[in-house]
């Protein structure tokens, strides 16, 4: 049997490392206190800075959902449905611009490649206030999501490198953490910047794109002067002299994750066909990645046209984008709660069941209010689907790196399913379409009927879960009483009707 193709033994723990990957002769010459303080700075240089750049990029990607309730479309001469192109186009650019994004990301480092993305996409962001055609809103539209492309693949592999595999993945959910409180904060600031209208002659989505832009740029800096590379280079771009760490603590914070994960001590490589092959005959791995394409399509629409949706209860146009960002913040520390759950308990598949369960509930909501004029109710409905419509994602991510057997896998993995997550914007931008509006009878249908399949995936994946587990079981308890039983075999005494051993020149008798 090759190294490829041993598989996993427990499906609730990353498998160990291959023959091929066992690097380093190292062991631990630190004590516990020392790695808790090198640790403890770690996380407080390395984790805001990614999650203040993950809110950047979701502050700059849905702005556009507050700006449709300022008149954006009418002031920019489109419809709703060249909107949505307008958001394919933005999918589409991240889309086939992740790979190369990566490769550039892989040969600079992460220290300047991911405060260049900040950079780019803040300079597009602040550009889309000077839009005036249908042209240049599929222009904009499309580079904002080139120059975003790679940012969160990117920053997931930074994780990667500078934690252990099971710390890595509490690290990731405060990495979306990011993501969720610019979710949320996009629609509260903008609530307070769309009432610029006015200012200078100017719409206030003009002020909404210029502001929100210049404040990424800002945040370049930021990581600009603070974000280390990497241990290789422990210094940030823009300090290259500067080094925010003793080499007692490189060494200590290296070390473990060498330990952890030798391949991580070799140098490196590129991914042979054979680890290509592997990861895409993996069927687990397709499932963990229809499951993101099947709860990020319906979410992505729906956080598009929540202001809109609420503004369709009869609330006033720039309330109804306060009103939005209600839902994404109790999301927040639910979400912490499922993510506590998911890695305290060993509850993986659970978890993703669950938000998958609580998500396709909100669009029963959803529907099931639309023939109801009760706009608390309806609201209510908006509410519950923004609190459980997000997590579920990281959490399957979280899930899917337990179904594979090496880092070959897994980084190949985790650029699937963010490819998934992505391409599900571009289907997703479809759904709510303006013949449909306000009620938006047949795109909560279509979401329920997604969500139903992507419940169902997620249902096999764990079923798939309780048998391996239960054939793992079994195969130790056959190993175990193999082995007892040739220990009893080797240590038996002779039997009665065996002869009696006699020696040469013994007093026995006969």
């Amino acid at each position: 049997m090759s190294a490829l193709d041993i598989k996993p033994a427990d499906p609730d723990r990353h498998a160990p490392p291959r023959d091929d990957e066992e690097a380093l002769a190292l062991s631990p010459d630190w004590t516990r206190e020392e790695e808790v303080k090198a640790k403890r700075k770690l996380d407080l240089i390395i984790m805001p800075l990614l999650t203040l750049g993950f809110f950047c990029l979701q502050l700059d990607r849905g702005n556009i959902a507050n700006a449709i309730t300022d008149n954006f479309m009418k002031d920019v001469g489109i419809t709703q449905n060249k909107f949505n192109v307008g958001q394919q186009m933005l999918s589409l650019g991240i889309v086939l611009f992740e790979l190369p994004s990566n490769m550039i990301l892989y040969r600079v480092g992460p220290g300047r490649w991911l405060t260049l993305q900040l950079f780019l996409f803040g300079t597009v962001s602040t550009f889309q206030a000077f839009q005036n055609s249908y042209a240049s809103f599929i222009s904009s539209r499309f580079l904002l999501g080139m120059t975003e492309s790679g940012f969160i693949p990117g920053g997931l592999w930074t994780l990667s490198t500078w934690y252990t595999r099971k710390e890595s993945a509490k690290r990731v959910m405060i990495f979306y953490f990011g993501n969720q409180f610019g979710q949320a904060s996009a629609k509260l600031i903008a609530y307070g910047i769309l009432h610029m209208r006015g200012v200078g002659g100017k719409p206030g989505w003009f002020w909404l794109f210029t502001l929100m832009g210049t404040f990424t740029i800002i945040c370049g800096f930021v990581l600009g002067f603070c974000l280390p590379d990497s241990f290789k280079n422990p210094r940030s771009t823009f300090l290259p002299r500067v080094t925010f760490f003793t080499d007692r603590e490189l060494h200590i914070l290296k070390a473990r994750v060498v330990l952890d994960d030798p391949m991580k001590g070799k140098k490196k490589r590129l991914i042979g066909v054979a680890a290509f092959k592997k990861a895409f005959s993996n069927w687990r791995l397709w499932v963990h990645v229809c499951i993101t394409l099947c709860n990020n399509g319906p979410q992505r629409a729906f956080d598009t046209y929540s202001p809109s949706i609420v503004n369709g209860f009869g609330f006033a146009h720039l309330t109804s984008n306060a009103l939005a960002s209600v839902g994404l913040f109790i999301q927040i520390p639910v979400s912490f709660s499922f993510s506590y759950v998911s890695d305290h308990f060993n509850k993986r598949g659970e978890t993703v069941m669950a938000g998958l369960s609580m998500h396709l509930l909100g669009y029963i909501f959803n529907r099931t209010f639309t023939e109801i004029n009760l706009r608390g109710l309806r609201y209510f409905g908006v509410v519950w689907t923004q609190t459980f419509g997000t997590f579920s994602h990281p959490l399957n991510i979280a899930w899917m790196s337990l179904a594979c057997d090496d880092s070959e896998e897994r980084a190949l993995a985790m650029a699937m399913v963010i490819m998934g997550a992505n391409i599900a914007g571009i289907y997703g931008a479809q759904i709510f379409r303006q013949d449909d509006r306000p009620r938006y009878r047949r795109g909560f249908g279509i979401d329920i009927a997604v969500l139903v399949l992507g419940l169902s995936l997620a249902a096999v994946r764990y079923v798939d879960d309780v048998l391996r587990r239960r054939r793992n079981a079994g195969q130790i308890q056959s190993e175990s009483i193999s082995e007892h039983n040739e220990d009893n075999h080797e240590a038996a005494p002779p039997s009665d009707v065996q002869p009696q051993v006699v020696f040469a020149g013994s007093d026995s008798k006969y």
